[in-house]
């Protein structure tokens, strides 16, 4: 798994170094990744060229190569600590405690126990750094297990074993069929054989490209004539190969036997090659192994991407910044207030050691435990089984979100294909009508007179029989023109190699590299003519009278990206005939196939119903012909230089005046309740975007069949543009529509923001609605960026496949969909979920209850240091302005830990509606678009409250204290713990158990210290009517006007939440 090979003898190349899997991709986008020793960050990648590489002779090696080990940890045994310690103190804060602890050491600023100040700092920085250790040791153990994968290496000793990190370029490897699983980095054998036809075996590409079809590899044709895969260290023979590079679809090379005679030269493509990150699926392996380490394909397409730091965060971060210049503005006013006296410089210190409370230590640790509470119960959430919490650091992100960007296909799609519609030009066939076809099929091959001349039949069956003959032409080109397998698997009755021989039609089953080639051929096999069987060279159909139909396969042109269509030149064995056969989008054949008059209406027509559409063609070809066109394209195929441009030209001269045979429709059905999450989502406050790759008029089609766009809403399609001049005209146009949708391209949307990116966005961020379409997914991610950087708002993106990934790490939230495009997507993402649907649970209950829980845990931690800051300000001032603490030693420490956390922490429980409320009025969540629950208003609300409240506690306790000083701590301390359990009662909405369960423990806990507190507080005093009546008193006086403060805000304005509960 940890090395890519060029395939050489019945299978692929190999991919020995799995990077990979689930896991692996999760280490690509969660995990620092680095290769070959810890400090090759600082190596860089260095100077990539191409090379030649000897078979079975690593040590021909012309340069120096790297090392075939992975190493994913960002420490090693003498850098953890310290690095872990850097990285915890280079924030400020981090820094300001630790100044704060060390300056104790310094005997004039010494303000109590050392471990006051230490204990704190030592709980942060020991769950820290056990956390850090405990994802190291994981790391380090799945970089063991995949360093040490064994692998059969071929050698003049014969077969031997050899770890993965002893694989060097040059290495002869087998691998047999191999399953990549998902945790921890590793493999298992499996002895199912399901599919090796001579010389090729099956590819999975899916943790590659996020396609879960199984893709054919091929062999070096010469290689296969060789009696045994040992022979291949006999013969002189190498590989030149193309620098290593981050395109995982193309390659370039060439193999070459000097010992032949003639000596052989054979090029080599991407269908030669297995890559890292890719599993062998069927069939047996031998393969030359061609790049390593840090030069894999997997490796060099791994990018980090940007950190997400969430916006609540980073506004608590602003308010905690706040705090500290409250804390410096206070330290220097008692300063002031002394005259400046004396060693002033140092009482500044001392002051800033004594408030120092002010900037609470434990806001990052109780919120960080909160997140993980809130990922957990989204996992555990038996409402959208399946969902996965892969960023834990961001689930109240998903409490704002104001826009939302979605994909379509296998996003708001099943990514299913059905066969709907089959057009001629002159006559159409849907559903309902499909036994007709299958009727021309089946005469087709069953009337003797159908190759007759028309001119022996009357002039009705003559119409009958083109139409008959029309509709043959279409299928058989339909079932000839792809990249199907057909697999056949034991199932119980009938054992594999049986049902291969005799083409049990139920063990088979299709693979292909697209859904929609497995519908067209499923279709095919419908109406009478059934592709049983395949191999590189050759492909049988079996027609309706069970008589097997032969072509040899002469050459293929593979569907990319960039062509947008699939064209492959067949034998008929029975009658020699030669036919070039080709099918693709619309846009591109417009131009190859003869002038009609149909086709550019009739595929808008299929595109208005939400139909996929292919246009499917044809030409005959003479053998004399075919030849001069073969000899071309071995030629193009062996350059090395400009190859692609060279095989495209040749391939072009071939796609002129081809025959128009048929359109084929095939629908993408919508996934389960898509129609009302959107719903939900619209409702919500959030703008829903679609960014898809499909044509314009697909993509139109399925954004009113899933109610994006809804009834009532007019849509305005932007005219195509390609200049300055008309981008600046279609915009003006836009402007003057008010409230309705906007569709447009790809292209003309690159010519917009490449003009009037202001404009534009101003003018789309008002639409409810917008589609773009033909979009790639550079210009997803860009889009993303602009609505980021425009609006200032926070952004959702969903998708399913590779192509969305980028756009997933671009946004403040990525949704990754597990689905039929693989699971790239969803392990690039920050949540993964299994259906569409799930979003809006997601969204509604968890992110809402995630953000307005995490505001009120910060908060009331603020006001619980607010607190008792406020309580030293009055103590000091009092007594001349005193740099001494009120509180010393354990009573500090438990005042935030034992005493009032648990309580507190329980806040991550409270709810203010039921879940099945805020899924039933979406309207909530649209409140918290505005940041409300923690504002500039509310933290001055909760400044305000803990200065009264700390105020309103010491002043009592100094006007009701009789003779000690130890009395003033008794009282004034029983009040603050007493007013912070019942502040966070009287916050509670929804009371849980385990609230109930904090509370009480926490006042257990307190009432038993008090036997080990005889330091700080008279034992005999507290059990003295006088001091529970004082402590009641000063209680009530500090919590009482709160409650009815609250309770006649509830009555005269109460929250929209509060009207549902009512």
């Amino acid at each position: 798994k940890r090395c890519e090979m060029k395939f050489i003898k019945k299978g692929a190349a190999i991919s020995a170094a799995s990077h990979s899997a689930a896991q692996g991709y999760e280490s690509n986008y969660r995990m620092h990744f680095k290769l070959c020793c810890p400090w090759s960050r600082c190596c860089g990648m260095g100077d990539f060229r191409p090379r030649t590489v000897w078979l079975g002779h690593p040590e021909k090696r012309e340069q120096r190569y790297p090392r075939n080990v992975i190493n994913n940890q960002k420490y090693n045994f003498f850098t953890f600590l310290p690095a872990v310690l850097f990285n915890q103190f280079k924030y400020f804060f981090n820094l300001y405690f630790l100044l704060l602890a060390c300056s104790q050491f310094v005997q004039e600023l010494r303000l109590g126990a050392l471990y006051t100040y230490w204990v704190p700092l030592g709980l942060v920085l020991i769950i820290t750094i056990m956390r850090e250790a405990v994802e190291e040791i994981r790391c380090y153990l799945r970089d063991k297990e995949v360093n040490s994968q064994i692998y059969s290496k071929l050698s003049t000793r014969g077969t031997v074993k050899v770890k993965s990190s002893g694989i060097q370029v040059g290495d002869l490897i087998i691998v047999e069929k191999v399953w990549v699983s998902l945790f921890p980095f590793g493999i298992s054998g499996s002895s199912c054989r399901v599919f090796s036809p001579a010389g090729s075996c099956f590819l999975r590409t899916d943790q590659l490209d996020g396609e879960t079809d199984w893709k054919l590899r091929l062999p070096v044709a010469c290689t296969q004539r060789l009696p045994t895969a040992a022979d291949l260290l006999q013969i002189r023979s190498y590989v030149y190969a193309e620098e290593p590079n981050i395109d995982i679809h193309n390659f370039i090379g060439t193999f070459t036997r000097e010992d032949g005679d003639p000596p052989v030269n054979e090029s080599l493509s991407i269908e030669n090659t297995l890559w890292a990150s890719t599993v062998v699926a069927s069939g047996t392996v031998v393969g030359v192994v061609i790049y390593t380490g840090k030069e894999l394909r997997s490796v060099m397409n791994t990018s980090n991407p940007r950190h997400k730091v969430g916006l609540f965060d980073l506004e608590v971060n602003c308010l905690t910044k706040i705090l500290f210049g409250a804390l410096v503005v206070v330290s220097l006013v008692m300063v002031a207030l002394q005259h400046f006296a004396g060693r002033w410089y140092l009482q500044i210190f001392r002051f800033l050691l004594l408030f120092s409370h002010i900037v609470p230590i434990s806001l990052r640790v109780n919120l960080d435990m909160g997140k993980m509470v809130f990922s957990w119960m989204i996992k555990k959430d038996s409402k959208i089984p399946g969902t996965v919490v892969r960023a834990s650091t961001i689930p109240e992100q998903l409490g704002r979100i104001s826009y939302l960007l979605t994909d379509k296909t296998g996003t708001l799609t099943q990514n299913e294909m059905v066969f709907r519609r089959l057009h001629l030009g002159t006559v159409a066939y849907g559903m309902d009508s499909m036994d007709e076809v299958q009727s021309h099929v089946f005469s087709a091959y069953t009337q003797p007179t159908h190759d007759l001349p028309a001119s022996r039949a009357p002039a009705a069956t003559k119409v009958r029989k083109t139409i008959s003959s029309r509709v043959h032409e279409a299928v058989k080109a339909i079932a000839l023109v792809h990249n199907v397998t057909p697999v056949y698997e034991a199932n119980g009755v009938t054992d594999q190699a049986e049902a291969e021989q005799h083409y049990e039609d139920t063990c088979r089953v299709y693979q292909a590299s697209s859904p929609d080639e497995v519908s067209l051929v499923q279709w095919t096999e419908s109406v009478g003519l059934t592709l049983v069987g395949r191999d590189q060279s050759s492909m049988q159909l079996r027609t309706p009278t069970g008589q097997i139909l032969n072509f040899t396969i002469l050459q293929i042109f593979p569907f990319t990206y960039e062509s947008k269509r699939m064209g492959i030149i067949v034998r008929d064995e029975s009658t020699g005939e030669i036919t070039f056969y080709m099918k693709g989008a619309d846009v591109v054949m417009a131009g190859i196939v003869q002038y009609n008059d149909w086709l550019e209406e009739e595929c808008g027509n299929m595109a208005r119903e939400g139909l996929r559409v292919l246009v499917v063609s044809k030409k005959s070809l003479t053998e004399e012909q075919y030849q001069d066109f073969e000899a071309r394209y071995v030629q193009a195929k062996l350059s090395v230089h400009d190859r692609s441009l060279k095989v495209a030209t040749v391939i072009e001269s071939l796609e002129m005046e081809m025959e128009l045979l048929c359109l084929t429709g095939v629908e993408d059905q919508l996934q389960t309740d898509v129609r009302p999450t959107l719903e939900i989502l619209r409702n919500a406050g959030i703008k829903v975007w679609m960014l898809t790759g499909d044509k314009l008029e697909t993509a139109t089609c399925t954004a009113k069949n899933a109610h994006l766009i809804t009834r009532n809403q007019d849509i305005h399609i932007f005219r195509p543009v390609t200049t300055r001049g008309e981008a600046h005209l279609e915009l003006n146009a836009f402007r003057r529509k008010h409230d309705c949708a906007l569709v447009i391209s790809g292209d003309s949307l690159e010519v917009c923001l490449k003009y009037y990116e202001y404009e534009f966005m101003e003018l789309a961020c008002q639409c409810p609605a917008v589609v773009c379409c033909r979009c790639t997914p550079t210009q997803k991610a860009q889009i993303v960026r602009l609505l980021q950087e425009r609006t200032g708002k926070l952004t959702c993106a969903v998708g399913d496949g590779g192509n969305d990934v980028s756009m997933i790490q671009e946004a403040d939230c990525g949704v990754g969909v597990e689905g039929k495009e693989g699971k790239q997507a969803s392990l690039a993402a920050d949540f993964s979920v299994t259906q569409f649907k799930h979003l809006g649970r997601l969204l509604m209950v968890h992110g809402r209850n995630s953000y307005k829980r995490s505001a009120a845990l910060s908060q009331f931690v603020i006001h619980r240091s607010l607190c008792i800051s406020t309580m030293q300000a009055v103590f000091s001032s009092v007594f001349y302005f005193a740099s001494v603490p009120l509180y010393q030693g354990f009573l500090i420490i438990g005042y935030s830990t034992i005493y009032t956390m648990f309580p507190v922490f329980s806040l991550v429980l409270d709810k203010d509606v039921k879940s099945e409320v805020a899924m039933l009025y979406p309207e909530l969540y649209k409140d918290l678009l505005k940041g409300r629950p923690l504002s500039f208003k509310t933290f001055l609300i909760w400044v305000l409250i803990s200065i009264y409240q700390g105020s309103i506690i010491m002043y009592g306790a100094l006007l009701l204290f009789e003779s000690e000083f130890v009395h003033i701590v008794a009282i004034s301390f029983t009040s603050l713990i007493l007013t912070e359990l019942l502040m966070v009662a009287l916050t509670i909405q929804t009371w849980h158990w385990l609230m109930i369960v904090g509370e009480l423990l926490s006042l257990a806990c307190y009432v038993a210290s008090l036997v080990f507190l005889h330091e700080f507080i008279d034992v005999y005093f507290i059990a003295t009517v006088s001091f529970l009546w004082k402590v009641t008193v000063i209680t009530l006086v500090s919590c009482l006007p709160l409650y009815i403060l609250k309770y006649l805000r509830r009555r005269f304005s109460p929250p929209n939440y509060s009207k549902l509960t009512s």
